[in-house]
């Protein structure tokens, strides 16, 4: 069986495999300075036999590495990430996505597949900070290219998402005037009092939204001025996020009138920046299904139901164009948390190389039958068009 065959392969470039998660484990290097993470991974494609692409979209450290085996065919994206977050380094075992995938691609390429399709590697960095993958969207790359887009990711369980939450990140800055709050408080227009009117607004609305919407805030600057000065400026960073983007569309109009019936009530000037606008995940069970099929195959460790809670990912932007499912392999105890120092503990371990062949095994017989199995594929596509139809039917 050609499953098989790719399986062997995998299995005996292990070490070079692992030895590369390892070096870029070692070269931490946080989003939009992963150069030497895309050295390592488009060097070794490139001598595969990949057409490499580097800067891909304007982003310098992503790139884009594509194989194609005679005409047409499914076109099968692999995506991976790098980034190391600030301080603590890979502390979400993105170093071991980019030698994973390169295992599943070079065992998709020499397996001998007689049907013709197209392997597509894409390296996105930056999802930790500027979610690299909104901004290569942003500048022209939509990845509509892919008939499916297949990721891996460490973690507690092997297991994988029906759904992520949606996430608007702001920038909020109100402009006040400044003046000596005992002689002349009535020439100051405190902006931190809007501020201050405006996190009460947020507790207000937190009542009349769907119960999966969370608002998170905190101040990040107030002009440091002494409490006898009236604050002529005062800056929050809040998230919005909700499991559909559609509705959380709505909820953030909603969220901006508080900011402006903040700054109307103080006689300020709001600002309101939205600097990053993630997607939530559209679920595909074919896919999933297809996934956590080849991760039982391979008794791929700790097999677990699709997770309760997520986060935000920018990988939700990709996976609202295309079919997409991410794999998440076993590699940290249950219950560990992502951003940890058990993360980065267990990061060169055993278990760590186990996660990078098993992610590259499940992700290669994954993708094999989704060539092989037309209608497979054709199947996933419907339902993706379904879900999302639906998700934008219900706000």
């Amino acid at each position: 069986m050609l499953k098989e065959v790719m399986f062997r392969d995998i299995d005996g470039i292990r070490n070079e495999m692992t030895a590369m998660a390892d070096d870029i484990f070692d070269h931490p290097e946080i989003g939009l300075e992963e150069f030497h993470a895309q050295k390592v991974l488009t060097d070794w494609l490139e001598k595969e036999g990949f057409v490499i692409e580097r800067g891909v979209a304007g982003v310098e450290t992503a790139f884009k590495a594509v194989y194609r085996h005679g005409e047409g065919g499914p076109n099968i994206g692999l995506l991976c990430e790098y980034d190391a977050l600030p301080g603590i380094g890979h502390a979400c075992g993105h170093h071991m996505q980019g030698p994973s995938i390169l295992a599943a691609a070079k065992a998709l390429k020499d397996a001998e597949i007689r049907e013709p399709y197209v392997i597509t590697v894409y390296g996105t960095p930056a999802e930790e900070s500027v979610s690299g993958k909104i901004r290569m969207i942003q500048n022209g790359c939509t990845f509509e290219e892919l008939d499916a887009a297949l990721m891996m990711h460490g973690g507690p369980a092997t297991q994988v998402d029906v759904k992520s939450l949606a996430n608007s990140k702001y920038k909020v800055i109100f402009h006040g005037v400044s003046a000596h709050a005992a002689i002349k408080p009535e020439k100051g227009r405190s902006a931190l009092d809007a501020l201050i009117l405006a996190f009460q607004g947020i507790e207000f609305l937190r009542e009349h939204v769907n119960s999966d919407v969370k608002i998170h805030y905190t101040v990040v600057n107030c002009g440091g001025t002494p409490a006898n000065v009236v604050p002529a400026y005062a800056e929050a960073s809040v998230y919005v996020r909700s499991y559909n983007r559609a509705y959380l569309d709505t909820v953030c109009r909603r969220f901006e009138k508080v900011l402006k019936g903040a700054a109307m009530m103080t006689e300020t000037e709001v600002e309101i920046i939205e600097e990053k606008k993630v997607d939530n995940k559209i679920p595909v069970l074919t896919l999933n299904d297809l996934v956590m099929k080849q991760a039982e195959e391979i008794h791929a460790p700790q097999i677990a139901p699709a997770r309760e809670k997520t986060g935000s990912t920018d990988f939700g932007n990709v996976m609202r164009r295309v079919p997409g499912t991410c794999a998440r392999i076993a590699f940290v105890a249950p219950g560990a948390a992502a951003h940890s120092q058990e993360y980065i503990e267990a990061g060169k371990t055993e278990a760590a190389h186990d996660a990078v062949i098993y992610g590259a095994k499940i992700l290669a017989g994954t993708a094999l039958e989704l060539i092989e199995d037309p209608e497979l594929l054709k199947q996933a596509k419907e339902e993706f068009r379904k879900n999302l139809a639906k998700e934008n039917s219900e706000v």
